[in-house]
């Protein structure tokens, strides 16, 4: 029989953590994979967090699912789900454990956790949630051991997830394991995300690292090496975009971010390189040209690198 995969639209969802999940599925079914959709709620029209409203859904009462079939709850604006209106649903929470108990998988999305929080299934399990409300969630849930900076959990047959976009990290994982890994990848090509990032991967990659400052030049010249790492940089042309002389951009850049100007770039080449590494479609001389690189050698040097630990600036060959 085929899964099941059943959305959970409460009043005030977060559009993206809907319709990124939402399509990592449908692009699954369009690669055959034998899935079923469907949607459901509290039985009224409501309106998202952005204002775009929803037709009238089915009553949650009215779904059946099935053991291994999957209940997803995006999240939706934090204030409501704390709200003493949220809090009176208690027939929706008796559902979600009646679910749980059928061997139903419980997915959250975001601050969907904190929904599955409000019905008591976290309790003596791990799960995450966006860093912003993970202290509200763990004060929701006291018994749960919630973790920060982790993209996506699993347990027990929940699935929690971070903010927003860990919501189509997570889906995929689930399209993995239903199917296989090269069926998961093409699914995330056809999402044009080549690189699937797993549960443990950090919620701050290296693109939000080290920018927990407020000098606005140092800041255009991370925008700018990141929007050019396929190009070389030199310091005389970083210290420009920042207005600033040479040598007090190089202190000022330390001083600011924590590490050297080479060290970020060779940071930036090593996450850009994570992402390309997974394309099958790209030779290696291809991802060594859109990382400013010379040559499938230095490309090579890139992957054997410990740069979590041990950042090193790779000059040219």
């Amino acid at each position: 029989m085929p899964t099941k995969f059943v959305f959970l639209i409460l009043p005030q969802v977060h559009l993206l953590d809907l319709a990124g999940p939402d399509q990592t599925i449908h692009e699954a079914i369009d690669f055959g994979a034998d899935f079923i959709l469907e949607y459901c709620g509290l039985g009224d029209a409501v309106s998202s967090s952005a204002g775009l409203d929803f037709k009238q859904q089915k009553h949650f009462s009215k779904v059946k699912l099935k053991a291994g079939d999957f209940l997803i709850v995006p999240g939706a604006r934090v204030k409501y789900l704390l709200s003493h209106e949220f809090k009176c649903q208690q027939p929706l929470f008796d559902w979600l454990r009646k679910c749980h108990s059928e061997n139903i998988n419980l997915v959250s999305i975001c601050a969907g956790a904190l929904v599955l929080a409000h019905a008591g299934l976290l309790n003596d399990i791990s799960c995450t949630t966006h860093f912003k409300i993970t202290a509200q969630l763990q004060k929701l849930a006291p018994k749960a051991t919630v973790k920060e900076n982790i993209l996506f959990l699993e347990e027990n047959n929940i699935y929690t997830s971070a903010g927003i976009a860990s919501g189509i990290d997570l889906m995929l994982h689930i399209v993995e394991k239903l199917t296989n890994g090269y069926f998961a990848h093409k699914v995330a090509r056809e999402l044009v995300i080549y690189y699937r990032r797993d549960g443990v991967s950090l919620q701050e990659n290296v693109f939000l690292q080290f920018r927990n400052h407020i000098h606005e030049g140092i800041h255009k010249a991370q925008d700018y090496i990141i929007e050019h790492i396929h190009i070389k940089h030199n310091n005389h042309e970083l210290a420009q975009i920042a207005c600033m002389s040479d040598r007090n951009f190089t202190r000022t850049f330390k001083l600011e971010t924590g590490i050297t100007v080479n060290d970020f770039i060779t940071n930036i080449r090593i996450e850009k390189l994570k992402t390309l590494i997974q394309n099958p479609d790209l030779s290696r001389k291809q991802i060594a040209t859109q990382i400013g690189l010379e040559s499938e050698k230095q490309v090579a040097r890139l992957l054997k690198s410990d740069l979590a630990e041990n950042v090193r600036y790779l000059s040219p060959d």
